[in-house]
């Protein structure tokens, strides 16, 4: 389902061959590596869009479908980004998508939208506001798709099948930093050796409509009220953790947040 990429994760002292694997009772197993490898497919994934692939207005049911191609310009500032006929990087956000690279090729070939931000109005709508008619992922479908899940499993019902950290400073590659109904993305690294920055995939929020590598001040995301989880499935060493880190060329694709939000605004 996914192609493989240069940039991958070296994780010391934490070689696959010595991962114990995750929770045989979780709805799905995976490593730390695959976590954030499927993470930066999607970040990276080439796509040529056309325009029939942009809507704003109202799908075929009657749903509200705003694209993030690059005409779109709301009043919130989050604007879109992507750009009819011509080849754009990475999946864009949609509300209430799951779309695999496979699934969201195909539907954009087809003609469905691409993409379909967060509005106010969606969220009070929640799964009644979701079209079918566009494609790509939001912050829950992005995060579900690179822990493996069969399923989309959101924000409210992500800490069910996770185990609640003692604290942040816990956190390692592949961990969740997750707001119930709000807002969940993916621990990548530590960004400093004083543990103030953190790396972090996620989608949904500033500064574009597409999944990204960032680095935030951990503090600010805590305020936020982002909880450190650790999905059960994840495969672990067995002793103290080593060293785990980004590749350089994966760090240099980070994108600096220094005041971050709780998904779209």
């Amino acid at each position: 389902m996914f192609r493989h990429l240069p940039i991958l994760l070296l994780l010391t002292g934490c070689a696959s061959s010595r991962l114990q694997p995750g929770d045989p009772a979780a709805p799905s197993r995976v490593t730390p590596r695959e976590a954030l490898e499927i993470a930066q497919i999607y970040c990276e994934h080439p796509w040529r869009p056309r325009a029939r692939n942009i809507l704003h207005g109202t799908d075929p049911d009657g749903i509200r479908v705003d694209t993030p191609d690059a005409g779109y310009r709301p009043p919130s500032g989050l604007n879109g980004w992507w750009v009819p006929r011509a080849v754009n990087e990475g999946i864009p956000y949609k509300w209430g998508g799951f779309d695999t690279p496979k699934s969201f090729n195909a539907a954009i070939r087809a003609g469905r939208a691409a993409g379909d931000v967060s509005t106010p109005a969606k969220r009070r709508a929640d799964n009644a506001a979701v079209s079918a008619h566009a494609a790509g992922v939001d912050c829950s479908g992005f995060v579900s798709r690179c822990l493996k899940l069969p399923e989309v499993y959101d924000s409210a019902r992500l800490p069910s099948i996770c185990d609640p950290l003692p604290n942040a400073s816990h956190l390692r590659p592949g961990d969740l930093l997750n707001n119930p109904r709000h807002h969940v993305m993916l621990f990548a690294g530590w960004a400093d050796r004083d543990r103030a920055m953190i790396y972090y995939y996620e989608t949904g929020s500033v500064p574009d409509w597409k999944p990204a590598l960032k680095m935030s001040p951990l503090n600010e995301l805590l305020k936020l009220g982002f909880k450190p989880l650790r999905y059960r499935g994840m495969a672990r060493a067995p002793g103290p953790a080593g060293k785990e880190i980004l590749t350089r060329a994966a760090r240099a694709t980070a994108i600096e947040i220094e005041h971050p939000v709780v998904g779209a605004p």
